[in-house]
């Protein structure tokens, strides 16, 4: 906002050490709970910017309007200080899984509190990624635009989800020798090899392709051998059919498992959910992880393709760089969310993963301030006349037709 010419007012975030960082970049020391402050405490405003957490908006009580439908949520203090202060707009953003939470009942709540509360709002959330603009980061998230209808109107958003810009993760990544302290960020020779088997596996099995369900080492064997089918009864049927697939990937490759196997469970990384493979990166010729973006999840090794990162997370554990073997830094979280380099972090790196993980894209927000604020250039570029031009040769026999 401040790029677009903006001052920022007034603050609030309810973690202490968020506080701290905003304090340190933009001199502001911001406000705590948000609910428990006043409305007329806060300053006069052009525009309010807020996320919120994405709770379950009870059915219950909803003949008795909205504030019964919104109790409890920090939507409901955002709507306050809307109804106190009427600023001309509104950004505020969510989580993709906003749009269809619970089947779309809590998205028809927020946007008909937003619209009797004086707001043009877009009919549909409007699902939007840094990579659709060309940051090399897969973050679908909800944004919501409020223009007071006083103020002016709000023209449909539309984009075209063909007209996707290449992305390169090089736009983000530092040089090894620019990074302080390199050695924390690089991987252990013990993970290395672990990851080493997981590419020596990848490499030798045979199939048509690579398995687009989670390889678990524990369920390449026999029906009979494997300790989950004791409890078959009773496991889901999605876990069942996982099951029955990685059987299927041994049946097809017993002699090299029989020998990949044993080898990898010696590794003291090999468990739990380092144990399990997910490959999301697509069909190739001649496979190789070290090619690609890596995760540790508690559903085990997933591998992303190596053109853009997935979505940032508030944990530690962050993407590994397979081409570089480390993990990505604090630095390059930050420019992935289109935080100049001049942005100060938190020093304590677990901090600055959270902060950057929760935090919303640089570059998003002021995408869609410019669309709010009425960037009537910004507004055609994201017309449906531009994004979804009609067909010219059906034009040209529609033309003929009328002939």
């Amino acid at each position: 906002m401040s790029e677009l010419g903006g001052i920022c007012l007034f603050a609030c975030d309810i973690d202490a050490d968020c506080r701290k960082t905003y304090e340190k970049n933009y001199g502001i020391r911001p406000d705590g709970d948000i609910t428990k402050i006043d409305a007329k405490d806060i300053p006069l405003h052009d525009v309010l910017c807020a996320g919120f957490p994405c709770q379950a908006f009870s059915k219950a009580g909803s003949r008795l309007g909205f504030k019964d439908k919104t109790k409890g949520t920090l939507f409901f203090d955002i709507m306050r200080i809307l109804d106190y202060h009427h600023p001309k707009y509104a950004l505020l953003e969510n989580v993709r899984n906003l749009a269809s939470h619970d089947h779309g009942n809590t998205w028809k709540v927020i946007h008909d509190a937003l619209d009797n509360a004086g707001y043009n709002v877009i009919d549909e959330p409007v699902i939007f990624s840094p990579h659709y603009i060309g940051v090399p980061q897969h973050r679908e998230r909800v944004f919501i635009m409020c223009v007071r209808k006083d103020v002016g109107s709000l023209p449909p958003f539309y984009f075209n989800i063909n007209k996707i810009p290449t992305c390169s993760i090089d736009d983000i990544l530092l040089n090894d020798d620019e990074i302080d302290d390199l050695g924390q960020y690089k991987l252990r020779e013990d993970q290395i090899e672990w990851i080493d088997l997981w590419n020596e596996f990848i490499q030798n099995i045979k199939c048509n392709k690579l398995p687009g369900f989670p390889v678990w080492a524990d369920s390449l064997c026999s029906l009979e051998d494997n300790h989950l089918v004791k409890d078959w009864d009773n496991l889901p049927k999605w876990e069942k059919n996982f099951i029955i697939k990685n059987n299927e990937l041994w049946k097809n490759n017993k002699d090299f498992i029989a020998y990949w196997l044993p080898k990898a469970q010696k590794n003291k990384n090999f468990f739990g959910a380092k144990a399990k493979l997910e490959w999301q990166a697509g069909e190739t010729d001649k496979p190789n992880l070290w090619e690609h973006i890596m995760q540790i999840r508690p559903s085990g090794l997933r591998v992303k393709p190596g053109t853009y990162f997935p979505a940032l997370v508030a944990i530690t554990q962050t993407s590994i760089v397979g081409k570089k073997k480390r993990f990505l830094t604090p630095r390059e979280c930050a420019r992935l969310q289109s935080f100049p380099d001049t942005f100060q972090y938190d020093d304590k790196n677990a901090q600055a993963y959270k902060q950057f993980g929760n935090s919303i894209n640089v570059e998003l927000v002021k995408f869609f301030a410019r669309y709010m604020f009425g960037d009537t250039e910004h507004q055609y570029q994201y017309s449906k006349e531009v994004q979804f031009p009609p067909d010219k040769r059906q034009l040209e026999l529609s033309f003929l037709e009328v002939i």
